[in-house]
């Protein structure tokens, strides 16, 4: 295939872009400077982009967005985290659509985010909308993509969990004071994490592009979640160190705000990916102990 992939930089775009390369597919990188080789130029912001060099491709990976989880929520953060996303899926949207060449598939990111707090309820990819900050910005984020959709082109709206690697987002922050010993749950800990290794997303979303049969939501994330007292648990345990403090809720809001604190941290989705293993997707890593060990490289 040739694959053009934006967000390449990032935690998931780069291992994408590497597994891709290694799998013997062409990718062009869309990055927010002059471009090199193997490289298109695009700028959401000023919506300008080579659409020249994205004809003939096969497939389309769109990943970029500013990170959710990066600062405090305050208004500028949010509305740089919503306006990242609608401008650039927008942008890619439109331009895809108008090529003579189009992908057969646009494979555009968004979350798990989008079904709000559901208490103990399992939720799949026909599962309504939920409220609140983040599942606004999804809902109009796979929004964003339908000018693609009109076109004829194949268009998955992936929504991922949180993804597990040892070289970037929620789980390497951990690390630290897990290994420090002040490791422990959020609040009761009784919240669900819908989680997926990064070997597994990266292996999701080629999947993705390679299943004719995927369009519309697809839940990315492992068929086994785990609520966060057993992730503290289980990461504490993979790293041999203790995790009995739990973290309370008044420092959380201390830390991070009220409503980052209740929609990321102490909300939660109980979410089986059941349109990818429909497809016929097998995970590497179903298991939380053994994706974990995988991830950290872990044997002991």
């Amino acid at each position: 295939m040739r694959v053009a992939v934006t967000g390449a930089s990032g935690l998931i775009g780069s291992a994408l872009v590497a597994e891709l390369g290694r799998q013997g597919h062409g990718v062009t990188r869309l990055v927010r400077r002059e471009a090199g080789p193997g490289e298109a130029s695009w700028d959401p912001a000023a919506g300008t982009i080579e659409a020249a060099k994205l004809e003939g491709h096969d497939g389309v990976v769109h990943l970029a967005g500013v990170g959710i989880g990066d600062h405090r929520w305050t208004a500028a953060h949010k509305r740089a985290v919503l306006d990242s996303r609608i401008q650039g899926t927008h942008l890619l949207a439109r331009t895809l659509a108008k090529l003579a060449a189009p992908p057969a598939v646009l494979a555009s990111g968004s979350a798990v985010g989008y079904y709000g707090y559901r208490s103990d309820q399992i939720v799949t990819e026909d599962g309504p909308k939920g409220t609140g900050f983040l599942a606004d910005v999804v809902a109009e984020w796979e929004r964003a993509a339908a000018p693609a959709a009109d076109a004829g082109i194949r268009v998955a709206t992936v929504r991922s969990g949180v993804v597990l690697s040892a070289k970037g987002g929620a789980l390497k922050k951990q690390l630290l004071p897990f290994k420090l010993g002040f490791g422990g749950r959020l609040g009761t800990g009784r919240q669900w994490l819908s989680w997926i290794a990064i070997d597994d997303e990266v292996a999701g979303l080629i999947h993705v592009l390679q299943s004719d049969g995927l369009r519309g939501p697809v839940n990315l994330t492992s068929p086994e979640p785990v609520t966060n007292a057993e992730f503290t648990a289980t990461l504490a345990r993979v790293l041999h160190r203790l995790a009995v403090v739990p973290v309370p809720t008044t420092a959380l809001y201390a830390l991070f705000g009220k409503e980052m604190t209740r929609e990321m941290l102490l909300g939660g989705q109980r979410v089986l990916p059941a349109a990818i293993q429909a497809a016929g997707f097998s995970f590497a890593h179903p298991r939380l102990e053994a994706a974990l060990r995988h991830v950290l490289r872990r044997t002991d």
